[in-house]
């Protein structure tokens, strides 16, 4: 099996995620999840920079860094929350508005994918945190770090989405819904899913090479507060039952082969299910986000 993208010589990528039970539904490896695509467009230069709709105002660009190659969420005045996966050393620079905060002390949830961060100086914003526990069919802005959309995935001529193409590393946002609350087990715990859809609108998103660690908004009256670290992907996937298939955003998984945790092809569920990504719900892990904030 192909390794996904590597986007930095310091990067941990998993090349193996648990597999996710959703109720009687197993979610088949998961893997780390990497950029935003989108259904309407392949265009490269789509929403890299901040929303300009007054809806989408301060929807959480604002509060975006870049660590190692993936991205961050400034949530104190000297502190910052990752995806745990994506690694980086304590001594290593955030880059938060241009400006290159050295890392003095990092922190690690042992029931998540969650690290924070701390930094010397002080950060002139940070996000709110969503603390409420209403997130299922709520509207979200994900943000992440770029491939570009790369070959169509066709079965029977029919088209199903499309594969990762090559790493940018370039910022962008999209838009979706959290369509189901899925219990990663031990060392992982409750993530929120987004379906890939046909159809839902311009700014339909999906997460492909470098999105981990960016974030997930969902508005709480009249502020976007941090819902979500972006953590995997539905995958890989193949055509045939053998060989190393290819990761892929897809919306139909209908006639597509998804690999289990012990690499076997098989089947999905013969319907047209939509593929999904998946960001560590930060509702769930509030006391230990206020824990390390509140520590000199």
């Amino acid at each position: 099996m192909n390794a996904p993208p590597s986007v930095s010589p310091r990067a941990r990528i998993l090349h193996a995620v648990v597999g996710l039970l959703c109720g009687s539904l197993l979610l088949l490896s998961p893997f780390p999840a990497k950029a935003v695509l989108f259904y309407f467009t392949g265009d490269t230069n789509y929403n890299t920079t901040a929303p300009a709709t007054r809806s989408l105002t301060n929807s959480g660009w604002q509060y975006q860094g870049a660590w190692v190659g993936f991205s961050g969420t400034v949530i104190s005045s000297n502190c910052f929350i990752t995806a745990k996966h994506v690694g980086g050393s304590v001594g290593e620079s955030f880059v938060f508005q241009g400006v290159e905060y050295p890392t003095v002390a990092a922190y690690e949830d042992d029931q998540s994918d969650l690290r924070i961060l701390r930094v010397a100086g002080q950060f002139p914003t940070n996000a709110p945190l969503y603390t409420r526990r209403n997130e299922r069919g709520r509207s979200l802005v994900v943000i992440g770090r770029d491939t570009e959309r790369g070959p169509e995935v066709r079965v029977k001529n029919r088209l199903k989405g499309w594969q990762w193409g090559p790493w940018t590393s370039v910022q962008r946002w999209g838009q979706n819904k959290v369509s189901s609350l899925v219990d990663g087990g031990a060392g992982l715990g409750e993530l929120l899913s987004a379906s890939f859809n046909w159809g839902a609108g311009r700014n339909e998103a999906h997460l492909s090479g470098g999105d981990s660690g960016g974030a997930v908004f969902i508005k709480d009256g009249k502020a976007f507060k941090l819902a979500g670290i972006n953590y995997s992907v539905d995958g890989p996937y193949n055509t045939t039952n053998t060989g190393s298939g290819f990761y892929a955003a897809i919306f139909n998984q209908r006639g597509l082969y998804r690999q289990t945790t012990d690499g076997t092809w098989i089947l999905p569920v013969r319907t047209p299910v939509a593929g999904a990504f998946y960001a560590t719900r930060i509702s769930s892990h509030t006391n230990w986000i206020n824990t390390i904030l509140s520590t000199p």
